[in-house]
């Protein structure tokens, strides 16, 4: 028995006290405005189809890898895809991790050293803070997506600085001026690394394609648990940094490879996402749809993630319930995970909602606020 198991229930009592306990749900039946699946490639039965097609071809897909890929867990199927991925965001080489979570963390925990600086979008992923604790640099944070305190924040540092952002932001769904941002990084000889987890598959190959940055970002971290309904991720990089992550990177280094098969279904996830153009096109018209009902809210016009910000935690939860019992699945997000005083739903829009349910959807909320 630990000790001092007292103080962890004392913090569970708490957090069940004020409604922000976090607990294990079943997924439910409902519309779903909450998950990340945003083309419905998740629950697609077409590529459901091509993925079961690759299992009865290759039965050895599903085995296990047996080790990590420094020892026993590489072969052709891990490097080919890596090589697939590499030349479709055209970047001189690709990194398969298990998650994107586990790739922030190999990239920020390795790349700086001790005598640099880190400088983070202050609504940077869980991920890349936790890293940073791992790495022996200096973390600073700017404001959300402010361009003048970055510059001055970076105009007051002598170490090299890496800059860490997000395409596309999961809580607030408004995107970073990345443009601007690497102009700043070239100006100041910073490292920029961008991770593309919710613009990817929505805005095509994400945003860094989109503009062209390849050569101007250090990496880039693309997922695929979200609009490629799979799961893992890939950072993207030129052949000295992936060399460098695979030699000092402990979550590499020290991971079991994932099976073949989550491999290959990536793969799969490409190939599909470039037969189906039309289910992003479908998800703009359904965020229009979403937009014209005149909600206030911080996300932006063209992203599949709209939050509304209540911040008051009863009125939250019960807006929660009710959509809940009308049949509607949309999460709300608590403090810590957001600042205190900006508690919000999350609502995620999707290509196979429908004008009928998001008219419904927003009618709800509109009696909350």
């Amino acid at each position: 028995m630990l000790s001092n198991s007292n103080r962890f229930q004392e913090s569970l009592n708490k957090r069940k006290e004020e409604g922000t306990l976090r607990r294990l749900r079943l997924q439910s039946d409902g519309i779903d405005f909450y998950s990340n699946d945003y083309l419905g490639f998740a629950k697609s039965k077409e590529l459901q189809h091509l993925l079961l097609q690759k299992i009865t071809d290759n039965p050895q897909l599903l085995s296990g890898s047996t080790g990590s890929r420094l020892i026993s867990g590489n072969n052709d199927i891990a490097v080919s895809v890596e090589n697939y991925i590499a030349q479709m965001h055209q970047f001189e080489s690709a990194l398969l991790f298990p998650s994107g979570y586990n790739a922030n963390l190999a990239l920020f925990s390795t790349l700086p050293s001790r005598h640099d600086i880190i400088i983070v979008d202050e609504q940077i992923h869980r991920s890349v803070h936790d890293a940073c604790k791992l790495s022996n640099a200096k973390k600073l944070k700017f404001r959300h997506n402010d361009l003048e305190d970055i510059e001055n924040i970076l105009k007051r540092q002598e170490n090299q600085c890496y800059i860490a952002i997000e395409s596309l932001y999961s809580m607030e769904g408004d995107f970073a001026p990345i443009q601007e941002i690497a102009e700043l990084a070239d100006q100041y000889n910073a490292y920029l690394i961008v991770d593309e987890a919710h613009a990817f598959g929505v805005f095509g190959y994400g945003l860094i394609e989109k503009y062209q940055l390849q050569h101007q970002v250090s990496a880039v971290v693309v997922t695929y648990g979200k609009a490629l309904g799979a799961h893992g991720a890939a950072i993207l990089c030129n052949e000295t940094v992936k060399s460098y992550l695979i030699n000092f990177a402990s979550p590499f280094i020290y991971s079991t490879s994932a099976q073949d098969f989550q491999w290959m279904s990536i793969k799969t996830g490409y190939e599909f996402l470039d037969q189906n153009h039309d289910l992003a096109i479908k998800l703009q018209d359904n965020i229009k749809i979403f937009r014209s009902q005149n909600l206030e809210s911080p996300s932006m016009e063209t992203s599949p993630v709209q939050a509304i910000v209540i911040p008051d935690n009863q009125k939250l939860k019960q807006l929660q319930d009710t959509l809940s019992e009308e049949g509607f699945l949309a999460y709300a997000i608590y403090s810590p995970t957001v600042k205190e005083g900006s508690e919000r739903l999350r609502i995620c829009l999707h290509s196979f909602n429908t004008e009928k349910e998001i008219i419904k959807l927003t009618g709800i909320i509109k009696e909350f606020i």
